[in-house]
């Protein structure tokens, strides 16, 4: 299998990437939201096998300060070959400028994250859209 991988939008399938990440199970996210999003990110990584989308993430970034890596996602016939780790490992690397990397992760995970040279923050807040939702499934605490 020869992956190419692919560092801008140019020639992106918006609805096959709001497929990958319905099926990767990431959610629901439309295309256009999707569009708007990686164009308005400093870094991206499409990963496809042949002409299939299988991986993605992209890092908001401001180019000194900070870089959040977010959006990571891979196709479940691709998922336990580690190909989340490399695409996060390609994303900290073009982030390295910065003084600080940040990520979050759904509850289970941090194991994972802690491996690639990632620490806990302790200080990390947060207000989401759907604040029920994030607080039901882990994301946040009232406390």
């Amino acid at each position: 299998m020869k992956l190419t991988w692919k560092y801008d939008q140019e020639n992106i399938n918006w609805k096959e990437l709001s497929n990958l990440y319905r099926i990767a199970p990431l959610g629901e996210k439309k295309a256009e939201n999707l569009q708007k999003a990686f164009v308005n990110s400093m870094f991206k990584c499409f990963v496809f096998d042949s002409s299939t989308l299988i991986g993605v993430g992209r890092a908001l970034a401001d180019g000194i300060d900070c870089s959040y890596i977010c959006d990571v996602a891979v196709h479940p016939e691709w998922q336990g070959i580690g190909l989340g780790k490399e695409i996060i490992e390609k994303l900290t690397v073009l982030s390295k400028d910065h003084k600080k990397i940040i990520l979050y992760t759904n509850p289970g995970k941090e194991g994972f994250y802690k491996k690639l040279g990632f620490s806990r923050m302790n200080t990390a807040m947060a207000i989401f859209q759907d604040q029920t939702f994030a607080l039901e499934v882990g994301l946040v605490n009232e406390t």
